[in-house]
């Protein structure tokens, strides 16, 4: 959800047990390392326990390495300073698979917890062989979250196959009902 919401969503879901996650420097990007930083913050005190931000993309495609990392450490820094997930997201449709390594690297570097596929505003989201990059070049240290694409039950076990160990997908609902259908249980009783 945008920033702008989650104070509200966290008032609303307060005892619930349901964390609240926001985007920072969504959908480009291209926000100043230290307004990502900022922005992360805030949204952590109005609330947040899991960011999503969005690497810079533009630096990483002209090779600028260092700018990227030093973007991702500054919310990971943040983020970790109040013990809240931080997520990287590499936008995969706008990459080659050389910036996808690099940009899965930056996000180990700097202390990241999952690395991303997508935010949904690209031509495409997770595929099967960038899960598998992605969780080879990050190993075991880090999450992988397969998000865009992700359609049904069988397009999450394939995610999961491949490496990821987080699903987002507009259609989660579905996805609970066909996981019940198959085990023969409510989609309830699929939460955790």
């Amino acid at each position: 959800m945008n920033p702008t919401w989650v104070r509200a969503s966290a008032c609303h879901l307060q005892g619930s047990g349901v964390p609240v996650c926001t985007v920072i420097g969504f959908p480009l990007g291209a926000t100043l390392s230290d307004v990502k930083a900022y922005e992360a913050r805030r949204a952590i005190m109005d609330g947040a326990r899991e960011v999503d931000m969005v690497i810079n993309i533009g630096a990483l495609k002209s090779g600028d390495d260092c700018l990227v990392e030093h973007d991702i450490k500054s919310v990971v820094e943040v983020a970790h300073e109040y013990g809240v997930t931080c997520k990287v997201i590499i936008e995969t449709a706008l990459l080659t698979d050389d910036e996808k390594v690099r940009a899965c690297q930056a996000a180990k570097n700097a202390g990241a917890d999952f690395v991303k596929t997508s935010t949904g505003f690209s031509k495409g989201g997770a595929t099967v062989a960038d899960i598998a990059l992605m969780r080879r070049v990050v190993g075991s240290q880090l999450g992988v979250k397969a998000s865009g694409g992700v359609k049904s039950m069988a397009d999450a076990r394939a995610m999961v196959e491949a490496g990821a160990t987080r699903i987002g997908a507009s259609v989660g609902v579905k996805i609970a009902q066909e996981a019940a259908g198959a085990k023969g249980r409510s989609p309830a009783a699929l939460a955790y």
